[in-house]
């Protein structure tokens, strides 16, 4: 079954294009990564597979549900992890996880052991009582992605989940994603950085201007060959402002 599947994605913004007939399917069960420069459509992508942004043509089915037509029961069922964004800064992080619960449906005993759970794992328990806006970018991101998967959602949508954490805090969170993929959930990455596609994913889409133009695996390698080679020979110069020097891919889906 697939978790994620579009048909002919379109989307314009006056005269800029930036879905231009996206297809892809995601399997239940996979951590798949969307890659692409800046302005591929990758944001686009995930704005109309949360329900925030309606396409102008094609079709989009998240776990069964259109997003279109039903995006309060697509989000009642999914995680998103927005790129950069911040918690409430009026709350502390304690406060935002009782907001999320009480839209989310969590109870007293669940939320307490969830939070207890997220907060050992990223090492901000000393934090849960201070104001956001005096935490520093990583302990806020650390906020965000637990609020993401407070809820344990089926699917998470998941912008460059690892930037502004430190080393140690980056191999927890992608140590996590892998068992929570192997728990059956589906993860749905957008990333700028390559390594980490290549690192953690089980299928990488290549998108270039608004349309899928490669799949590859990073698991299915041929001697030699990387995902930054397969990246700058399907996007070229668009490339450009991709970050990371090295990785591996894959063959093209069969």
């Amino acid at each position: 079954m697939n978790a994620i599947a579009t048909a002919d994605l379109r989307k314009s913004y006056g005269d800029l294009t930036a879905l231009a007939g996206l297809t892809l399917d995601v399997p239940s069960g996979e951590l798949f990564a969307l890659l692409g420069p800046n302005g591929a459509g990758k944001s686009t992508t995930i704005r109309i597979l949360t329900g925030q942004l309606r396409p102008d043509a094609g079709s989009a089915s998240v776990l069964g549900v259109d997003p279109v037509e039903d995006p309060v029961g697509v989000r009642e069922r999914i995680g998103v992890l927005p790129e950069q964004e911040s918690p409430p800064s009026f709350m502390t992080p304690r406060e935002y996880f009782d907001f999320v619960a009480s839209v989310r449906g969590i109870d007293d005993d669940a939320l307490s052991e969830r939070v207890e759970t997220w907060a050992a794992r990223l090492s901000f328990r000393e934090k849960l009582d201070t104001l956001n806006t005096d935490l520093s970018r990583g302990q806020q991101q650390k906020v965000m992605i637990t609020g993401a998967f407070l809820h344990d959602p089926d699917l998470v949508f998941i912008d460059e989940p690892l930037v502004n954490l430190d080393p140690i805090v980056q191999e927890t969170v992608k140590r996590f994603l892998e068992s929570y993929r192997d728990d059956g959930n589906t993860v749905f990455l957008s990333t700028h950085d390559i390594d980490v596609a290549a690192e953690l994913c089980d299928r990488v889409g290549i998108v270039r201007e608004g349309d899928l133009v490669a799949t590859r695996r990073p698991a299915e390698l041929g001697e030699g060959e990387r995902l930054l080679d397969v990246f700058l020979r399907e996007v070229g110069d668009g490339a450009a402002s991709v970050d990371g020097p090295t990785g591996s891919g894959g063959a093209h889906d069969r």
